[in-house]
């Protein structure tokens, strides 16, 4: 049963908006009349896009400029609603980065803050979030994660597990909130437009064709009108998550170990923000 959902008036927060599929989900919410809080590192690119918004779709939006990865992160965005009277409406949990290369290789205080931002971050903006929506009966959750989340990522090991979490974590909270007005929905987009796997250094780490970012967020909104739990982006994708029951587990880590396998002779430790 497909129900729109109306995001006019409403206010959403966006993290990781300062590029690829954060900002286009500001843009796209912009147009469907919602009120923004961005939040990111990047603070003169947030100040650039609020004003764009602001002059393009007459609405209204703000922004805070934070590492999600430091201690309190959430706390201060706490504060800033509390200060402004706002209350998240919708939530777009969008924030993320990957490592690439073999475990052991990578620091392990740059793979700790990767659990910071893709997990940790996540659950305690869904737990500010939550209250107040439920107070309304209505509110929206999209946790971005990934196909990544569907099988080991050898070479991706941490990037791969943040995920799997975030869909496990979005599906709970999906079915304890399915009869209470709110809509929560793990995204899963395979290898998308937005230059992630640029910054990553490993292009060998992109599966199949990247999908337009237009297209990803089109598929979120048509999934949070279904009251989906998750949606992958793609019928290869959905073909692709599938390979773990195809294959077994321990086929499944062969294989993709053998997709993402570093070209290189010498193992790359680069990171992508998301």
């Amino acid at each position: 049963m497909t129900i729109p959902f109306d995001f006019r008036g409403k206010t959403a927060l966006v993290t990781g908006a300062s590029s690829g599929i954060g900002r286009e989900f500001a843009i796209a919410l912009a147009r469907r009349g919602a009120k923004l809080l961005l939040v990111a590192r990047s603070g003169d690119t947030l100040r650039n896009l609020a004003e764009t918004l602001r002059r393009e779709y007459g609405c209204e939006a703000d922004f805070l400029s934070i590492d999600l990865s430091a201690p309190g992160a959430v706390d201060v965005i706490a504060a800033h609603l509390k200060a402004t009277g706002s209350h998240i409406d919708v939530l777009i949990n969008n924030a993320g980065f990957a490592t690439y290369g073999r475990f052991e290789t990578i620091a392990m205080s740059r793979q700790r803050e990767e659990m910071l931002v893709n997990c940790m971050a996540v659950v305690e903006l869904t737990h500010l979030a939550l209250p107040g929506m439920l107070a309304k009966s209505n509110g929206v959750v999209i946790n971005v994660a990934s196909t990544a989340a569907f099988q080991p990522d050898p070479y991706m090991a941490v990037y791969g597990a943040t995920k799997a979490f975030v869909l496990s974590f979005s599906e709970a909270i999906w079915a304890e909130n399915r009869q209470n007005g709110i809509r929560v929905l793990a995204l899963c987009p395979g290898a998308t437009q937005t230059g992630f796997f640029d910054v990553v250094g490993a292009q060998e780490a992109a599966v199949g064709a990247p999908m337009p970012v237009e297209s990803v967020i089109q598929e979120a909104f048509r999934a949070v009108d279904r009251n989906e739990s998750h949606r992958v982006v793609g019928a290869k994708n959905r073909l692709l998550a599938q390979l773990p029951r195809l294959l077994n587990r321990q086929g499944a880590a062969r294989l993709v170990e053998k997709i993402l396998r570093p070209k290189a002779v010498q193992f790359t430790t680069k990171h992508a923000g998301g």
